[in-house]
């Protein structure tokens, strides 16, 4: 049978549940970092490219867009909000990988959106 009585030192405290992170920890939040950068950059330069293109078009670009200030919109405001908020919230104490998948997932789905603004003029 083994000893349960209080020992002089009092209760040991629980662990920290924050860990303290280590170089390989910021090396990999920076690789993340620039993966968002370099997303946020093609959904920002490549969306509304590739949403006004127009294969059967003359000029090869889609005349009427009824929805081009959203578009401009999701592009000029919405991709450099997610980009920068992404890129911050990766080097918050508890921010980390999470805050990069979100972003990077958030990313995608205003690439989504500015294709389907771009194809629903015509």
């Amino acid at each position: 049978m083994e000893n349960t009585a209080p020992t002089a030192t009092g209760p040991t405290p629980p662990p920290n549940p924050h860990r303290q992170r280590t170089t390989a920890d910021y090396v990999g939040l920076t690789v993340l970092a620039l993966a968002v950068l370099f997303a946020g950059f093609l959904v920002g330069a490549l969306g509304p490219l590739l949403a006004i293109a127009c294969d059967t078009c003359q000029d090869g670009v889609r005349d009427p867009l009824p929805l081009l200030d959203v578009l401009l919109a999701v592009d000029q405001v919405g991709v450099p909000l997610v980009t920068v908020g992404t890129v911050a919230g990766l080097f918050l104490p508890r921010g980390g990988a999470r805050a990069g998948a979100i972003g990077l997932g958030l990313l995608a789905l205003l690439f989504v959106a500015t294709l389907a603004l771009g194809r629903a003029g015509g």
